[in-house]
């Protein structure tokens, strides 16, 4: 899929921003990607959730939101699709139900993760180990923006194939364009 320009642009006007942040896996960047921005503006959650409807691949049985970014996207993309979603908690509740992933058993079935932001994979991997010892098939995640160096699958090593609507290269693209060096 060639992504969208004006998606790339818009996206990266809304959510990059300059500073100093510390991202999940410990590494700090002098940019970051407030996919909060986009998630809570209608218009612009809707056109990623289009982009992502080809981008979930056959046999999908449910689509599993990481929380808590993943959550918005995965419940616009199940509106779009009519399959399913699943709220995937980052880790199990302790009271209730206990459960990690709210909504249907995965059990036997097919489950496409769903992320906003996937620079090295830490949340995506361990979502994907626990379902998978829940019984669950899960061999994709669709992401909005994938920060990952080029060329590089950050989730090789648990099998798992990162489809992207955006790369950190088309948000870059989208930069250079808006204002050229």
């Amino acid at each position: 899929m060639t992504a969208d320009p004006s998606l790339a642009a818009d996206i990266d006007a809304a959510c990059r921003l300059s500073g100093t942040f510390t991202l999940r896996s410990g590494q700090v960047s002098h940019e970051y990607f407030d996919k909060y921005l986009f998630e809570t503006e209608p218009a612009l959650l809707a056109r990623v959730a289009a982009a992502m409807v080809e981008l979930v691949p056959p046999g999908t049985e449910l689509l599993g939101g990481l929380e808590m970014g993943g959550i918005p996207i995965a419940t616009v993309l199940s509106s779009q699709t009519s399959l399913p979603a699943l709220f995937v908690r980052k880790k199990a509740k302790e009271y209730g139900t206990c459960k990690l992933a709210e909504g249907p058993d995965v059990a036997g079935r097919r489950v496409t993760l769903v992320e906003d932001v996937i620079t090295t994979g830490g949340a995506v991997r361990d979502a994907t180990n626990a379902l998978r010892e829940a019984g669950a098939t899960v061999e994709v995640v669709v992401c909005a923006i994938d920060r990952s160096p080029a060329g590089d699958n950050p989730l090789a090593d648990v099998g798992l194939e990162v489809r992207p609507v955006l790369t950190k290269a088309d948000l870059d693209a989208a930069r250079a364009a808006v204002r050229p060096t």
